[in-house]
């Protein structure tokens, strides 16, 4: 399950990266989240550290165990 959790968190959290900086440097997000949902961009500053977190919890307890 750590293991999923960490996937899931990674994977979350470079989704969120790309999002903020695509609006800047082009025209609209970059990344598969705004194909899905409307963000602005705080949102996906939260998306991104959201996972960051999940994948540095799960490792961190993968570590443990």
């Amino acid at each position: 399950m750590r293991e999923i959790a960490a996937i899931i968190g990674w994977v979350t959290g470079v989704q969120g990266v790309p999002g903020r900086p695509g609006p800047t440097f082009g025209d609209k997000p970059w990344g598969l989240l705004h194909k899905w949902w409307d963000l602005p961009s705080a949102g996906y500053i939260a998306v991104a550290v959201a996972g960051v977190a999940l994948a540095l919890t799960a490792e961190t307890a993968k570590k443990r165990a």
